[in-house]
């Protein structure tokens, strides 16, 4: 349904112009939080992610819809639990702000969730053996995001200017989305596809679920690690979009790390559960086309409301009703003239 841009070497270029521009000093982000929070935040994720992979999920089989939808809840329910704990010990305002940052975020990585239906169609992977591949995609992830995070709250609180590039960035962007035809993807055609198999000696018809094979003395890279990384690649290519979004939302680094986790750490489960019917949400694109609009004109709004010495500003309830909103109507409306499209042609 969406279109994987070739154009990803172009966005991270200018992440890196813009990078280069930061005067060669000291920056120092602010935390906002101690250092004991960080500690025991990325404790509780490495707990997770050896649980999930070494005891929950530890052999190969292919997840069932139940158990999907049980995981999925698991860890939204965690996400609602630990705005309870932000709430408790940081105060309400902090916690609107992770709920909000959290469901822009959820709602952005649908974009992800097409990714992987369309790469696991390509590469003809087992169903049995997505959930190992999209955990080391999911672990590639988070690190990427939180090294994105800091980059951006850094260059934020250093050049207020940036509010304006990325709020601009981000209509052109949801302005693309709204306009950009559907059409059927062919992976060959890709540049990352083809610049992977022309630096890898390729074995593309393995069976097992392997990254890595010998054969004959030779190593040879399998279908598995292309796949995994063309989905970090198009992970790196949609958080140039999703990062500048949740800080709008806030620039409280704990905030945006910890919503972003959450939103990452689910959205395995989230594609297993959904996988099968994703596809019929024909207007959820116009949906995630709006949100980076709308995010959009909220920096650039609120940052030169802040600039004229005016209280006036968008709202975090406001934008979380927005986000809400898009969802709801393009979900159904996509389940409405469908379920149209099947009664015209019985």
């Amino acid at each position: 349904m969406f279109k994987v841009s070739s154009g990803i070497l172009y966005r991270l270029c200018i992440v890196y112009i813009v990078t280069l521009s930061v005067p060669q000093k000291k920056v120092e982000i602010s935390m906002e939080v101690s250092l004991g929070y960080w500690v025991l935040f990325f404790i509780f994720v490495i707990i997770m992610l050896a649980l999930d992979l070494g005891v929950f999920h530890r052999g190969n089989h292919a997840p069932t819809m139940r158990s999907s939808l049980l995981w999925s809840a698991f860890w939204i329910i965690l996400a609602f639990i630990f705005s309870g704990i932000i709430w408790t010990t940081m105060g309400s305002g902090h916690a609107l702000d992770f709920i909000t940052a959290y469901l822009l975020e959820k709602s952005l990585s649908i974009d992800n969730l097409f990714i992987f239906i369309l790469v696991f169609g390509f590469f003809n992977i087992d169903i049995k053996y997505q959930h190992r591949l999209l955990f080391w995609g999911v672990f590639g992830a988070l690190i990427m995001r939180v090294l994105f995070i800091f980059g951006g709250a850094a260059l934020l609180e250093r050049f207020v200017w940036l509010m304006y590039l990325f709020g601009i960035f981000l209509i052109i962007t949801g302005i693309r989305m709204l306009f950009e035809k559907e059409e059927q993807q062919d992976l060959n055609d890709n540049r990352l596809i083809k610049l992977l198999r022309k630096i890898l000696p390729m074995k593309e018809d393995v069976i097992e679920p392997h990254f890595i094979v010998k054969e004959n003395g030779k190593r040879y890279a399998t279908q598995f690690l292309i796949a995994l990384l063309f989905i970090e690649g198009t992970d790196l290519l949609f958080a140039v979009d999703s990062i500048p979004a949740v800080l709008a939302v806030t620039q409280n680094t704990f905030i945006v790390v910890t919503s972003n986790v959450f939103a990452i750490m689910g959205l395995r489960s989230l594609y297993f559960a959904l996988s099968s019917i994703l596809p019929m949400f024909r207007y959820i694109k116009y949906a995630l086309a709006g949100i980076l609009a709308f995010i959009g004109v909220k920096m650039i709004f609120n940052e030169g409301m802040k600039a004229l010495g005016s209280t006036l500003h968008i709202s975090n309830i406001f934008s979380l009703v927005i986000i809400i909103s898009l969802l709801t109507i393009a979900i159904v409306a996509s389940v409405i003239v469908g379920r149209v499209e099947k009664r015209r042609r019985l």
